[in-house]
This record gives C-alpha cells, structure tokens and sequence, in this order.
C-alpha cells in the first residue's frame, strides 16, 4: 500500500479479507464484523475521544479497530492470528501513529502494561477465550480496576448471563462476578447474520462501568463462594455448599437460609458473606 494513505483511502473490509485470504477460523473463535455502520454504534458506545486509549483483543482483519480510530481513539491492539498481521500492518500505517498492534495471545500478555492505566478495552471477543478474559479483567485486586470500562461482544446466552437478574435462569456466577463492584448492561444486540461467516447463535455487546463494591469481599473468596454456590444449581445450599468451610453459616448470617437455592440470592448477600469468609 502506498506511502501517504488515510483511513479514508483504505479499501472495504470484504476486499481485505479476500486479498488477505482471512477466512475465520472455528480454531480461533473467529466470527468477522463487516458493517460499517455496526461498528461505528459499538465504538461509540464506550464514549470514546480524542484523548481515548482502546485495549483491543483480537482485531482480525481491522473492522472494529477501523471504527475505534474513526472515533478518534489511540488503539493498542492484540492478534494471535499471523495471517491477519499484514492486514492490519496496513491498517497502522494509514492511522498516523493511533495504532500499535501486537501480535501475541491475549491470554499471555500484560493488557495493562501494552494499554496503561485509563484504557478502555473494547473488543469482539473471541468465543473460545471470551469468558475467561471477562473474568480476568474483573477479578483483580485493586478496584477501580486499570481499565476505564469495558465494551465486549458475547454470544447472547453469555450476555445474558453477565446482565441477569437473581430468580433468571440465566442468573448465575458470572452475574455475581459482574454485579459485585461494576454496572454491566447489553448495550446492543447483534444478529447471527451480522458476520461473516454466520455463527449459529446472536451476538449482543456488554458494555460495564466500575462501580463501588456491594461489600469488601476478597475475589478469590467470591470467587470460591460463588464456584460451592452454583456447582450444584439445583441443590439446596445446605448441599452445595458443603465442600466450602463457614460459607453456609456466612450465608445465614446474611439472612439467606440454608434451604435457599443459589439462583435465589442476591449479589449483594453473596459479596457479604464472602466478606465474612476472611
């Protein structure tokens, strides 16, 4: 590509996926968003600016990161895949320094380190790694968290289950996780049809903000707490919570009896009686 080139001179998405031969990979969770107009709503969803940093998880062939440049952000961007480097080796050089790519697991590296602190990570997640980088980004110790806020594609059941409300079926540890110190809340549905190629089920982006802790729980304990609680869904908490030492009476010092169902309990009880465990 010549020297000189804009974002605005860039070729579409479908053209660089042909001449780059990107098919997505099953291997690599890989579904590809190509609608110019999607990715403009998902960047604008987290606020972005001209003074906006972006920690982005798997680019592929560039059309998110496209659409967090055109919001005006400085984007540090993470591939695994090799064959989408020259791609979005392109993609830098029309960004005018906004854009640094990394090409690297995003499970191994320091996201922090590559974005600094007061980044947002917007991202279309990989399925087969999203929910653990999810639970990563919030589990840490130090809260405010690194990050400013995070805006992420799921496959709906997944967002549906970070967003669900206790007594929901899709209530579970990841809405505990979630709800604890954030405000999570689908911010937009994405139809199947939307990628390329068509995955089998919809999409929907999460987008959560920090907020201030429900009770001044250890995330490891939550964590643990929430494992005992929800291993065994359909069992009282009497049973469930049997491998977990104190967790039924830190339980029923909250109010929660031990004949409650752990799809039944409010985050708040379960960040308070994980504040009880130590």
């Amino acid at each position: 590509m010549a020297d000189g080139v804009t974002l605005a001179d860039l070729p579409p998405l479908r053209e660089v996926i042909a001449r780059h031969g990107l098919n997505a990979k099953k291997t690599l969770g890989q579904n590809f968003l190509t609608d110019t107009n999607l990715l403009d709503r998902i960047a604008r969803i987290p606020g972005l600016g001209p003074d906006s940093r972006v920690y982005e998880v798997g680019p592929g062939p560039g059309g998110l990161t496209r659409a967090l440049l055109r919001a005006g952000a400085t984007v540090v961007a993470v591939e695994r895949d090799d064959r989408a480097l020259p791609a979005l080796a392109e993609l830098a050089a029309a960004a005018g320094g906004r854009l640094r790519v990394v090409g690297d697991d995003a499970m191994a590296v320091d996201a922090r380190a590559l974005a600094g602190t007061g980044a947002h990570i917007v991202a279309n997640l990989p399925y087969n790694i999203g929910t653990a980088l999810f639970t990563d980004w919030l589990d840490g110790a130090e809260w405010p968290p690194w990050w400013a806020s995070l805006t992420l594609m799921f496959q709906k059941e997944v967002a549906q289950r970070i967003t669900a409300s206790p007594g929901n079926a899709a209530y579970g540890r990841l809405a505990v996780l979630a709800q604890w110190r954030s405000v999570p809340k689908i911010a937009l549905h994405v139809p199947a049809r939307a990628f390329v190629p068509a995955p089998k089920v919809d999409s929907a982006v999460v987008h959560l903000v920090p907020a201030t802790p429900l009770a001044p729980a250890h995330p490891a304990r939550l964590a643990a707490l929430t494992a005992a609680a929800f291993g065994q869904r359909r069992k009282m908490l009497r049973a469930s919570l049997k491998s977990l030492p104190g967790a039924l009476e830190a339980m029923e010092a909250e109010g929660i009896k031990a004949e409650a169902r752990a799809e039944t309990v409010p985050v708040e009880a379960f960040a308070k009686a994980a504040a009880r465990l130590g």
